[in-house]
């Protein structure tokens, strides 16, 4: 009768991209979480607030498209971020059909308070790596999430210190 392995080898963790990745969520979520839990949505309302900050993503529709989030739930989205005085809905002055989405002065300073906390909290996920580690972990994994899934994430907040 075979051996039933109920531990994984550490060489076979060091090949496993999945067991890499879910690491490495499961602490950013347990790390990021603390410091987002208070905005609308959390750190969903935060990735849409920093997309609609630092983007070129005018319209509900290009969030959505963006973020790679549904266009009715980023209906309710934007509806809380608005409530919570963070954004505006204005009309588009050169389509009157569609509604631009800009962030409010309160929404661009919690961006940059909260960005610098992100930015703490991964790395004090990444203690392991160095700095230049840290950039090209970044790079690389900003490349290969924009292959996989078409979706363009070079404008949202950059969360990576470079220290």
């Amino acid at each position: 009768m075979a051996e039933r392995r109920t531990r994984r080898e550490p060489e076979a963790r060091a090949e496993d991209l999945g067991w890499s990745l879910g690491v490495l969520l499961r602490g950013f979520r347990e790390s990021v979480a603390p410091r987002l839990d208070d905005l609308p949505q959390g750190a969903r309302g935060y990735e849409v607030l920093c997309a609609v900050v630092n983007g070129d993503h005018p319209s509900q529709l290009a969030l959505a498209r963006h973020l790679g989030i549904d266009r009715t739930v980023m209906t309710y989205l934007v509806d809380d971020l608005v409530e919570a005085g963070l954004v505006e809905r204005r009309p588009n002055p050169t389509d009157r059909r569609q509604r631009l989405v800009v962030a409010t002065r309160a929404g661009e300073e919690l961006v940059a308070t909260r960005c610098a906390q992100v930015a703490e909290a991964e790395a004090e996920l990444l203690h392991g790596l160095e700095p230049a580690e840290r950039a090209q972990l970044r790079r690389l994994l900003d490349k290969a999430a924009g292959a996989a899934g078409g979706v363009d994430r070079a404008a949202v907040c950059e969360t990576i210190a470079d220290s």
